[in-house]
């Protein structure tokens, strides 16, 4: 019998270290999968539409991970630094639809492309924004915060950002897509945090292995939103792309200008700037497939594809340029101390 226990153990844990790995690998290679499918999605896309109604589920299930890795400590940088976490959160919800609202109308796009870009900048930060920040060397903890904050404000301000901007041109419900996001992020969360609380040994124990659900739910819904909107992906794609640079890129630019601005340190600055840079584009193309067509879901799966790129090459920039002061910095002392 403890043979058996000792047995079934080992098992249990090989099999959740075996997650653990793919998890990791799975994060480091996101961008690649996400292309990938994306590229599958768009060769064969009879293959993924099935995908297309249970988009709400897949992004549910991301935000009960999401739920089940929340902890009181993500929260401390609000009393701690509430100034750094207000500004960070202000900055999500003011430059990014703006932005979008410029792009949209400023280029002429079509209202379901214009929409789409509207809803992309409406919505929070993404979670992956803060695996970029630790690259990035900026401050994590600020990082979770904010997305935190902005993703349990996110019943109330997107939809509500979404109908002031976005109505110009097409109908908006604001009662509709409030409940939408209620379902789709709230709702999931707080069971997340129910089950963490009353199966919180077994959940520690399985949490790493979330990664990888997180990555396969959003290649999944960028290949929905992809096979389902092929045609107009090849008749709009390249605009579209252009428009998710230029939103992306001056995100990250206007997010770190408003740090600045307002003097925080420059880990901080680097961590509103990821923050405001990266969306949550899932959740903008499951609230455009739901309450508006698939060709303005396409940004939201665009974005998902690009800011992972992006986020990478700046979070790989900022990495590298803190190591090299890191080791300039310590050639200094000891030269220093030999001296003495």
């Amino acid at each position: 019998m403890e043979y058996n226990e000792n047995y079934i153990f080992h098992r249990g844990y090989t099999a959740m270290k075996a997650l653990e790995k793919a998890g990791i690998f799975a994060g480091n290679t996101f961008a690649y999968w996400v292309l990938l499918f994306a590229g599958l999605a768009l060769l064969f896309p009879t293959g993924f539409t099935w995908i297309g109604p249970h988009i709400p589920l897949l992004l549910g299930v991301i935000m009960f991970g999401m739920g089940m890795t929340l902890s009181v400590n993500d929260f401390k940088e609000v009393f701690r630094q509430p100034k750094a976490v207000f500004i960070g959160v202000a900055a999500q919800y003011l430059i990014m639809p703006l932005l979008a609202f410029g792009l949209a109308y400023g280029l002429g796009l079509p209202p379901e492309v214009a929409v789409g870009v509207i809803l992309v900048g409406a919505c929070p930060g993404g979670t992956s924004s803060n695996v970029m920040t630790y690259l990035a060397r900026g401050n994590t903890a600020l990082s979770v915060s904010i997305t935190s904050v902005s993703t349990l404000l996110a019943p109330i301000l997107t939809p509500a950002i979404t109908l002031l901007l976005a109505s110009k041109w097409l109908p908006v419900s604001l009662s509709a897509m409030f409940i939408s996001v209620v379902k789709i992020v709230l709702v999931p969360i707080i069971l997340g945090l129910i089950v963490k609380a009353l199966f919180r040994t077994q959940v520690e124990k399985s949490v790493k292995a979330l990664p990888l659900v997180s990555v396969i739910g959003i290649v999944a819904i960028v290949a929905a939103v992809v096979s389902g909107s092929k045609e107009r992906i090849l008749e709009s794609g390249l605009l579209i792309l252009a428009v998710v640079i230029l939103h992306n890129a001056l995100g990250y630019l206007l997010g770190f200008l408003a740090a600045k601005v307002f003097k925080m340190d420059y880990s901080d600055q680097k961590a509103v700037s990821i923050e405001v840079g990266m969306q949550n584009s899932g959740l903008a193309a499951a609230l455009a497939a739901a309450h508006f067509s698939p060709l303005a879901a396409v940004p939201g799966a665009i974005f998902s594809v690009w800011h992972n790129v992006s986020g990478s090459l700046l979070a790989n920039y900022w990495g590298k340029k803190a190591e090299k002061a890191n080791n300039s910095q310590n050639a200094t002392g000891d030269s220093v101390e030999i001296q003495k």
